[in-house]
């Protein structure tokens, strides 16, 4: 079974891929984690990619292309892999259909965990970080014991940048400018599911696992 996951920055997508795998038993694939075990492995596409990087400059399509499709030949990949965070573009989604083509393969499913935009930046705005131990919470649905403190390491806890709401409202626009598309995309070719991501956690799993069959 070999899924993308979709949904904008916050909506819940990476928890949703992770509890996919679980079940499923097939590997939960982010491109960071693709970036950063390349980088650390020191490969070809790791070198391209980490000099990029370090000019602060995006990864170009194919390279990134290149180590997915690696890590998807695995032997842990052969029943199938839940992808999170890519493709985020259609030239990204185009080379993907080509590529999984070429391999006589192609995507069973493209999840979108849908949340509106009012409810993820009050959503993401809610969030704390422990900066110490790297623990987070929410302020509504995952408090800490005491207010404002990490419950693991006892650290001051912290809005990071990345969730204050103005960060969030740009994060969004970016989104529905680049990957909003995606969902027309993967509708037409004919493999769309849709859940509603502002249910419970567990509810929202539910759905995508009525959808992908228990």
């Amino acid at each position: 079974m070999k899924i993308i996951m979709l949904g904008a920055p916050g909506a819940g997508k990476g928890t949703q891929a992770k509890k996919i795998a679980e079940k499923y038993m097939i590997p939960h694939i982010s491109t960071g984690d693709i970036f950063r075990a390349n980088i650390k492995g020191g490969t070809e596409l790791g070198m391209k990619a980490k000099a990029f990087m370090d000019q602060g400059q995006l990864v170009p399509d194919e390279i990134t292309i290149g180590m997915l499709m690696d890590r998807i030949k695995e032997d842990d990949c052969k029943n199938g892999y839940v992808l999170d965070g890519f493709p985020r573009t259609i030239p990204q989604a185009e080379s993907l259909t080509k590529a999984l083509a070429d391999m006589g393969d192609a995507i069973d499913y493209a999840v979108n965990v849908d949340v509106p935009d009012e409810k993820i930046v009050s959503r993401m705005s809610g969030r704390r970080a422990c900066l110490k131990c790297g623990a987070t919470y929410h302020i509504v649905y995952n408090a800490p014991k005491t207010e404002g403190i990490c419950d693991v390491c006892g650290d001051k806890l912290v809005l990071r940048d990345d969730d204050q709401p103005e960060t969030v409202q740009k994060r969004l626009s970016v989104y529905h400018e680049q990957t909003q598309p995606l969902i027309d995309y993967y509708k037409k070719a004919g493999c769309l599911a849709e859940v509603d991501g502002t249910k419970d956690l567990d509810e929202v799993f539910q759905d995508i696992a009525a959808i992908l069959g228990e």
